[in-house]
């Protein structure tokens, strides 16, 4: 069964509004896809951002400060790092800083840097501060709000936590300051007989019910809506094409918040409120972008099954998939200014500055020796950040 809906009955004139319009399908052309550089650069910039902010995470939650480089060296694939984690490390000495420890036993660790510090302190008061809190709550109830049972799994959550710019514990931190809005609940068991915990909205928020799209254009839904197209220079539509999207374009527009499952699945109105819930997905991300697989993850549990694959297919001039850093990767192209947010979330702001430190060319001089994979390395000046 479907397990997407809106927070109210369906209401009969809905249903007499939407049920009866023409049957369309999309034409019979392929829609090509054209490389965008800047969105690539804006995907590629942020290689082993993700990963840099997990382990930094790590590494500040311990009570020491710091992390044998064993333990990074062991999960290297939980972590998804492109190289050994001594590799990674150095490649980054702005960040980590490698040091032998004294006590108990003289084994490589891993800190932070006086300047990755400073940046993560700064990122502390931002994720502890009112503003923050509030807004990130809002946006985790809207995500709950596109879905029929008003509930996701934990797991499901935590494919996009990062993107949603969730705190890493933010069961612990975030949800107990908002029990009018969320409680875990038991959601049943998996297909291995484990118990399945997900994240449950307490009551419906009419005030949030409202798209991006809506506040952008007014919440005037009688007369049609449209989506801001951006296609890449030189890039243009067949002609049959073309003329599909102008007519799609003027189709009404159904609230993402609301339930048009009733649809026939491959009529251009279903199509258009498909588009409709994966574009405020999409806005509801900090960065505005979002691994492939996550989304269509999503997707597939919220009842589209490949409706969100094709909708990315359909429509490149309102989402573009990037191929660089070893994944697929879909950008909301409005949110852009060529490779930069046209609106830069608080937290992106502090990501960026991440970002300085990953691409700064510092070289530390190493003056010990580490023991790594059964042999002596001594650390010279380390490689240059990249």
């Amino acid at each position: 069964m479907a397990l997407f809906t809106r927070s109210a009955t369906l209401n009969k004139h809905l249903y007499h509004r939407f049920y009866f319009q023409p049957f369309r399908t999309f034409v019979d052309a392929r829609v090509k896809w054209v490389r965008d550089a800047y969105l690539d650069f804006a995907v590629e910039k942020e290689k082993n951002l993700k990963q840099i902010i997990t382990l930094k995470n790590l590494i500040i939650s311990q009570p020491s400060k710091t992390i044998p480089l064993s333990v990074a060296s062991v999960h290297k694939t939980l972590f998804n790092l492109p190289t050994t984690a001594s590799n990674f490390f150095q490649k980054y000495p702005s960040i980590f800083e490698i040091f032998q420890s004294s006590k108990p036993y003289p084994l490589p660790h891993v800190k932070l840097t006086s300047q990755a510090l400073t940046v993560h302190n700064e990122e502390s008061k931002i994720l502890h501060s009112t503003r923050y809190h509030k807004d990130v709550a809002e946006r985790l109830a809207k995500l709950l709000m596109l879905t029929r049972a008003k509930k996701l799994p934990l797991d499901i959550i935590d494919l996009i936590r990062y993107d949603l710019g969730l705190p890493h514990d933010f069961i612990l931190t975030l949800l107990p300051e908002f029990p009018e809005y969320f409680q875990i609940c038991n959601m049943g068991k998996n297909s291995l007989g484990s118990e399945v915990f997900g994240l449950e909205l307490v009551s419906w928020k009419d005030y949030l019910a409202t798209s991006v799209l809506q506040e952008n254009c007014g919440t005037n839904t009688r007369t049609p809506i449209k989506f801001p197209i951006n296609l890449p220079k030189g890039f243009d539509y067949e002609k049959k094409v073309r003329i599909w999207v102008h007519e799609w374009q003027k189709l009404p527009y159904i609230s993402p918040y609301e339930d048009a499952f009733f649809l026939s699945p491959n009529s251009d109105q279903a199509e258009k409120w498909t588009v409709a819930v994966l574009h405020e997905l999409m806005h509801l991300l900090v960065s505005k972008k979002t691994e492939k697989e996550n989304l269509l993850a999503l997707g597939d549990y919220l009842g589209f099954g490949t409706r969100f694959k094709k909708a990315l297919i359909h429509h490149p001039g309102i989402f573009y998939v990037s191929n660089k850093i070893r994944t697929q990767t879909v950008v909301l192209r409005e949110a852009y200014k060529k490779d930069i947010l046209a609106e830069r979330h608080l937290l992106m702001g502090m990501r960026y500055r991440y970002l300085h430190l990953m691409n700064q060319n510092v070289k530390v001089k190493r003056n010990y020796g580490v023991h790594v994979n059964g042999i002596n390395k001594h650390m010279g000046s380390a490689p240059k950040g990249g």
